[in-house]
């Protein structure tokens, strides 16, 4: 298990660093595209000119092995989000790190909840849980618990579904995952950040492939990628506070 994760870190899985200044065109097709929801929270709190983001998940919220502090995609989401705010102050906290799963999440969201009172939740989840062979159920019903905390401090939560990559897919039964991701952010009334479908589509169309690029070139398509993500979810964000309005 050791040696799986290992694998997935030396090609970028568990951690993805980015850099700064990285600005490219990478699209989002309209059959990956999420689905906007109203995100009232984030709107509140966009008005009151101070926006705190809470990130869950594992490996590639930290960046380890990053270009710098601002390399990872949560820090390039905040940038992002300072340009599509520029009036209000964006505070991104990351909790979580390499081989963290859904159920530490919840201990982490207690502690992170009752210190910052996020606005807004991005929780990622289903890596890990694919990886170990979680009980797809026990994923489904931490997450469960998990969203209720959330709503009831009144805070709007996307969920971040898996990455993609061919070794990902080749050495772990993924879909049950998938599913059951899709399932509890219907469930929830959230939108559901197709990262998995958006990463296999900037693979197909040759914008980021990890996995075939040569090791000296890996950090600048690692910077690619997380300015991608970064950019895709801060126009899911924008979009959810306009149709909050």
């Amino acid at each position: 298990m050791l040696r799986y994760f290992a694998a997935l870190a030396a090609i970028g899985l568990l951690s993805l660093p980015a850099k700064a200044g990285a600005t490219i065109a990478c699209d989002v097709p309209a059959d990956v595209q999420t689905s906007a929801r109203p995100l009232p929270g984030t709107l509140q709190a966009v008005e009151q000119k101070t926006l705190r983001v809470l990130v869950l998940g594992s490996g590639s919220v930290t960046g380890p092995g990053a270009t710098g502090p601002d390399a990872s995609w949560p820090a390039r989401l905040q940038a992002a989000l300072a340009a599509r705010f520029p009036t209000t102050t964006i505070d991104i906290a990351v909790r979580g790190g390499r081989g963290v799963t859904v159920n530490d999440h919840l201990a982490l969201l207690r502690e992170a909840s009752a210190m910052e009172a996020p606005a807004l939740v991005l929780w990622q989840a289903g890596t890990v849980e694919a990886v170990r062979g979680m009980d797809p159920d026990e994923m489904t019903e931490a997450m469960r618990q998990g969203l209720e905390r959330i709503r009831r401090r009144g805070a709007d939560v996307i969920i971040i579904d898996q990455q993609y990559s061919r070794f990902l897919r080749a050495n772990t039964n993924i879909e049950p995952y998938r599913d059951k991701l899709r399932l509890i952010a219907a469930a929830a009334a959230a939108p559901l950040f197709r990262r998995y479908d958006l990463m296999q589509h900037w693979v197909d169309t040759g914008a980021v492939d990890l996995e075939r690029t040569a090791r000296p070139d890996r950090g600048a398509a690692m910077d690619r990628l997380n300015d991608c993500i970064a950019r895709a979810l801060a126009e899911l964000i924008a979009q959810g506070v306009d149709e909050a309005r």
